[in-house]
């Protein structure tokens, strides 16, 4: 039992031992991994200088030199590679968090439109309820119809695409339609191919909402809104024009046309753009350019 008790004593100093070897070692590893160059060939010539005399022999210090210098690389390598892990780990959790507060951004500016269309249609039905109880109903089904259309897109995480800007755009124009009657028209040419294509969510309304209120409106007569989009390259145009009371009326509007631009440069920086434009017959057009990408939807196009 004595032998077996001192047999187990033995092997437990050694396991010690060899952990704190194993502790010392990797201590030594990484110290070299962190000490500058500079110190360590300070620590190289003294090396070197004890070898000239009896505390250390010539053959131990080079072969501590070259065995450090060896390590150093080495270790020099791995806490390199630590770094850039690190930063490559902090840099993706900053990115995640920029999507976050982009997503935020992007919500309270859209947030800023879409009450105002809401709270004047609902006024709008309160009025023709005395007056005009059929128009006061069809308002009513086209509102309907619209906020089937916007609350899907409310809720989603991106994925918005063209196709559904554009049933959300006929809702709307059926209600302007309804309240301005024959001084309104409308033409949408939108190629079926293109529906699927991702456009940001509300800025056609947005579009169409100004030329209505900047540039129809005041307009007696009224006029028209021609809706088109184009793909050029991977370039993706959605273009609203009308020919109302012109350019200048549109100087008004902060809020919409800011809202555009902001979210345009939020989303994708300097890939797109919003341009407005007086057309020589008159009117005006705006165009929002976003980025296209063709070859995928040319593999969902028969």
């Amino acid at each position: 039992m004595k032998v077996a008790a001192g047999g187990t004593g033995a092997i437990g100093f050694l396991r010690e031992l060899g952990e704190t070897a194993s502790t010392l070692w990797w201590q030594f590893f990484d110290w070299l991994a962190q000490v500058p160059f500079r110190q360590l060939v300070v620590t190289w010539v003294l090396a070197l200088l004890l070898a000239c005399t009896p505390v250390l022999l010539p053959k131990q210090a080079l072969a501590f030199v070259l065995i450090s210098c060896g390590l150093k690389v080495l270790a020099g390598g791995k806490r390199k590679a630590e770094i850039e892990a690190r930063e490559a780990s902090a840099h993706a959790g900053l990115e995640s968090m920029e999507r976050r507060v982009l997503e935020a951004q992007m919500a309270a500016l859209q947030a800023q439109v879409e009450p105002h269309f809401l709270f004047n249609t609902l006024a709008l039905i309160g009025q023709l309820i005395e007056t005009d109880p059929p128009q006061a109903a069809r308002i009513h089904e086209h509102l309907i119809d619209y906020l089937r259309s916007t609350l899907p897109q409310m809720r989603a995480r991106g994925g918005a695409t063209l196709g559904r800007q554009i049933a959300l755009s006929r809702s709307y124009l059926a209600i302007m339609q309804a309240r301005m009657k024959a001084r309104l028209a409308v033409s949408i040419d939108v190629p079926s191919g293109l529906e699927s294509a991702s456009f940001p969510p509300m800025m056609l309304q947005i579009l169409i909402e100004n030329a209505i209120k900047h540039g129809l409106e005041p307009k007696i007569e009224g006029g028209r809104i021609d809706i088109r989009a184009r793909a050029a390259g991977t370039v993706l145009e959605v273009e609203v024009q009308d020919d109302g009371v012109g350019f200048s009326h549109l100087a008004g509007d902060g809020v919409g046309l800011a809202n555009i631009r902001e979210r345009l440069k939020l989303m994708f920086g300097s890939r797109a753009e919003l341009l407005i434009e007086a057309p020589p017959e008159g009117g005006c057009r705006a165009c929002v350019r976003v980025p296209f990408a063709p070859d995928i939807f040319a593999k969902d196009t028969p």
